[in-house]
């Protein structure tokens, strides 16, 4: 099996030896023995255990094996039909994993199956056909040979135990094989029990059956730490992404974040840079703001902008206007195309400017303005070769301690060369990520010593859309040979064990670093992008608690590789876009922390002195 246990906390989860609480129905033996639930056709038509329950959105995990040529599956929602029962079936024998309306006769037999229409993705209530829309064929870029990370066979292992978790919800069925990608599929909107299936010959065996009722959600009151002050700077959804800089060249840090600049001390006045649009927080994303940064890249002694944004939109410019008050900003598009979903501003290339690193077409790049025209295209670098590009996951750092700044994402580690001008750095393959529902890598990634060996680390999370904290101990062999051993620091739901401070969370797609408690050591920032991809299932526990932690980096030599990550809560009621911002706005010797969310905008000022109590 590639992945065991549920992405969410069940309401039941099936244990014993007793059918209590479910029915029979067609020509199938069910029984159960401790804790597996055992399914044995009597008829190739075979028959049904079906919950006593009934639900309308409901959440199922199962972990089964079908052999002897049995038929498994799940049926939503059944109904009464004309004839017999009707509902939603996911077939589990099938390797395409496809759902059917089907009716059944009086005996439990399918007597009729119709496919499903195809459903899900992006949007929680699929709409009805449009015979005018364009046909789509999704094709992936064509990654690089010989990968250290690469999507783990989530394929239907006949004989074996495989996984499934199944999300009936509004008219949307979507089904995840072995932590694979989704299978969506259009259900109609009724109300009743699921039953499992099993037909042909041979048995089914489910266990780990577990289900929650997806119409309950649940929110826990809000807490603030109390080495925090909490502001809110808008409570509109604009964007995902912040910057700092004195934009107005009064001497005080600015924010930005989306359409506004906050100016300080305060941060209580703000101004567009561009037309202000608030996004719906359950189905929006923030158009031009996934990723802002800010720094004169005009030459003109004034602090620009730039967005840089996944997909067509690219990098768009934003000019100061500089003494020119009392307006919005002037925008040019500076970079066609953006792969990556995270971006960095930081001088790769040792000139003692920044550039943005980021991805696109399917390769690590970086882009720089043209000093002789800087608001038409960038100078565009490319650093690894075609292949390497991810959507996730972008780090800078000097690795290797040879004075210049390497470059990482969830594939490995670039070099920096010593002639800047060079294309195509040199590789170093790690697996920095970690593949979850086709999805892998984390956010933005911090290359610090966190042993106190000498030697830089790395701290990331390996999965944006999904689980995963960890950070990667370097070691050195007697040539200088780098590797990386991974150590563990928050999981999933169900490796407790794993998770410092019993701390974990999903979609951690925003992160930081900074010393936050004073010891000199950075600590790591990392929020849960919540609803990441809108208000579905799509991602796992995508509904969970939208929290923000620190977590500071204590050395210790009993800890694996010498040191531990200890979580403190920041906020439970922010999480985090594509960007946590942490500095010093008000030069009180405290980092405060900035994170843009679908809740708004919102600053946490660090208390002078609570370093002490953190």
């Amino acid at each position: 099996m590639v992945a065991v246990g549920p992405s969410f906390v069940p309401d039941v989860t099936f244990t014993g030896s007793s059918l209590t609480g479910w029915h029979t129905v067609g020509n199938a033996k069910w029984t159960a023995e401790n804790g597996e639930i055992v399914g044995k056709p009597t008829a190739a038509s075979g028959g049904w255990l079906v919950l006593d329950e009934s639900y309308q959105d409901v959440g199922v995990y199962v972990e089964y094996r079908c052999t002897g040529g049995c038929q498994a599956g799940v049926l939503f929602r059944e109904t009464k039909g004309d004839a017999g029962m009707k509902g939603t079936f996911v077939d589990l024998s099938d390797p395409q994993i496809t759902t059917y309306s089907v009716t059944l006769g009086a005996d439990g037999a399918i007597t009729s199956r119709n496919k499903a229409r195809r459903g899900g993705g992006l949007v929680r209530f699929t709409p009805p056909p449009d015979p005018n829309a364009p046909v789509r064929n999704y094709r992936p870029r064509p990654t690089a040979a010989g990968l250290p990370l690469t999507p783990p066979d989530t394929s239907l292992k006949a004989g074996e135990w495989n996984t499934a978790e199944m999300f009936m919800d509004a008219n949307v069925v979507r089904t995840f094989l072995n932590d694979g990608r989704e299978h969506g599929a259009v259900s109609d909107e009724t109300y009743g029990p699921f039953a499992l299936y099993v037909g042909g010959t041979g048995e089914v065996r489910f266990k780990n059956v577990k289900y929650k009722d997806l119409s309950i959600k649940f929110r826990q009151p809000d807490k603030t730490s109390p080495n925090f002050r909490r502001q809110i700077l808008t409570d509109f959804f604009y964007s995902f992404s912040v910057a700092a800089a004195d934009f107005n060249h009064d001497g005080v840090e600015d924010i930005v974040s989306g359409p506004f600049i906050y100016y300080g001390p305060d941060y209580t006045r703000s101004e567009e840079i561009y037309p202000a649009e608030a996004f719906n927080q359950t189905s929006g994303f923030p158009g031009d703001a996934w990723i802002q940064s800010a720094a004169d890249f005009t030459g003109d002694g004034w602090p620009d902008i730039i967005s840089t944004n996944y997909g067509s939109l690219g990098v768009t410019l934003y000019v100061n206007p500089g003494a020119d008050k009392h307006r919005r900003w002037d925008k040019f598009q500076v970079v066609k195309e953006v792969q990556s979903e995270v971006a960095m501003l930081r001088d790769v290339d040792g000139d003692g400017k920044p550039e943005i690193v980021y991805m696109g077409g399917g390769q690590v790049r970086y882009a720089k303005p043209d000093p002789a025209n800087p608001t038409g295209s960038w100078i565009i670098k490319n650093v690894s070769e075609p292949g390497y590009g991810t959507a996730h996951g972008i780090g800078v750092g000097d690795i290797n301690g040879d004075g210049r700044m390497d470059i990482l994402n969830a594939y490995g580690w670039w070099e920096g060369p010593k002639d800047p001008a060079h294309d195509t750095w040199k590789y170093h393959p790690v697996a920095f990520g970690r593949y979850g529902r086709g999805i892998m890598g984390g956010a933005v990634m911090g290359v610090y010593d966190v042993n106190g060996d000498g030697l830089p680390d790395v701290v990331t999370a390996l999965n944006a859309h999904g689980w995963g904290l960890a950070w990667f101990e370097q070691k050195r062999d007697a040539q200088g040979n780098i590797t990386f051993v991974r150590h563990m620091i928050s999981d999933d739901l169900n490796t407790k064990a794993e998770n410092a401070g019993g701390v974990v969370f999903s979609e951690p797609h925003a992160s930081g670093f900074a010393d936050v408690n004073g010891d000199g050591i950075p600590d790591f920032i990392v929020g849960k992008r919540y609803l990441s991809h809108v208000n579905t299932f799509l991602d796992p526990d995508s509904f969970g608690q939208p929290v923000l932690y620190v977590y500071k980096t204590v050395r210790d030599p009993k800890a694996p590789g010498g040191a531990r990550f200890v979580p403190e809560l920041i906020d439970n009621e922010s999480g985090a876009g594509s960007e946590v911002l942490s500095v010093d706005l008000n030069h009180d010797g405290a980092v405060d922390i900035v994170t843009p969310t679908r809740f708004g905008t919102i600053v946490f000022w660090g208390k002078p002195g609570a370093e002490e109590k953190h």
